[in-house]
């Protein structure tokens, strides 16, 4: 039976042990009806559950199984109930959580901790918001990475406009509606127009700043921008205002809470942002159960660090 609850303290309630919780993953995994993690079978009458226990046999390809293989959660000791409470902290804290926090607070490793975090953005990446954006559309790039002015003289790069070494992320909000964002290569039309037309339904109003790379979009929506050089923001309805609080956020997150983020890994933790962003409407608790509905496929260490 699938538990609902509103705050840490009744999920720790409502998941008093580790059976509560692998019953509660069993009843998400397995909404749509039972399948074998292992050759992909779908009949319920060929897979079976070994009698007082955990264990499940697929009587297809005669592999037995936990609910844990094929999930995020497979090849880890870590217990399930301490698992929850990290998806708790990861999708209800605005900003997300520091994994030396988070160690304290479960009592494990900075470096167990860390891992967690990493599977949990990871389920986070899968894409489960795929509808093209409607309506008005906003579309801007921010650049992470520090000041070249903060660098030692013999590692600052003098390009212009002081950008060079930063990652670039893009972001596509629709107004009081989704966020789309990931890490690009560069600000190249080549590069960010296919963005849009892949996000963004053809014939919507979009907004952007002066940038260049976003001229040739009147081709396929109503496009108009604001010229930030000219110190102009709004004009009427409009502004870019609501993906520069996206950036805002993600900023903080990176500031605040971890301090730093290497380029590699930037875009798992913009996955995380905007997995939080596109679910802001929810109550804590589906929050947490819907990022349960995703955790497909596994992410061992060695690949991660690779």
């Amino acid at each position: 039976m699938l538990r609902h609850f509103d705050s840490l303290i009744e999920l720790c309630d409502h998941f008093p042990t580790e059976q509560h919780c692998i019953d509660h993953l069993t009843a998400i995994r397995w909404r749509n009806g039972k399948f074998c993690p292992l050759c992909g079978n779908a009949d319920e009458a060929r897979i079976g559950t070994l009698a007082g226990t955990n264990t499940h046999k697929c009587y297809v390809c005669r592999q037995r199984f936990s609910i844990r293989v094929g999930t995020i959660f497979q090849d880890t000791k870590l217990p399930l109930r301490k698992w929850f409470i990290a998806i708790w902290m990861v999708t209800s804290h605005t900003k997300g959580i520091a994994s030396t926090v988070l160690a304290k607070d479960l009592k494990i490793t900075q470096k167990t901790a860390w891992f967690v975090l990493h599977r949990l953005r990871h389920a986070a990446r899968t894409p489960s918001f795929t509808a093209p954006l409607e309506g008005v559309v906003e579309i801007d790039e921010t650049f992470i990475g520090g000041k070249e002015k903060n660098k030692h003289a013999n590692k600052r790069l003098h390009t212009k406009g002081g950008v060079g070494g930063k990652a670039i992320v893009m972001g596509m909000i629709e107004r009081d509606g989704e966020l789309r964002a990931g890490v690009i290569e560069d600000t190249q039309t080549d590069t960010m127009e296919p963005i849009v037309l892949h996000h963004v339904a053809k014939g919507a109003t979009i907004y952007t700043d002066e940038h260049l790379a976003y001229r040739g979009l009147r081709r396929a929506f109503i496009h108009d921008t604001v010229r930030h050089s000219a110190h102009e923001y709004v004009r009427g309805a409009v502004h870019t205002n609501s993906i520069e609080g996206v950036w805002a956020l993600l900023k903080r997150q990176i500031i605040g809470i971890h301090h730093w983020v290497s380029p590699k890994h930037l875009d798992a933790y913009v996955a995380e942002m905007t997995f939080r962003y596109n679910r802001r409407d929810m109550a804590s608790g589906d929050r947490c159960n819907s990022l349960l509905g995703q955790i497909e496929g596994p992410l061992p260490y060695k690949v991660l660090i690779a």
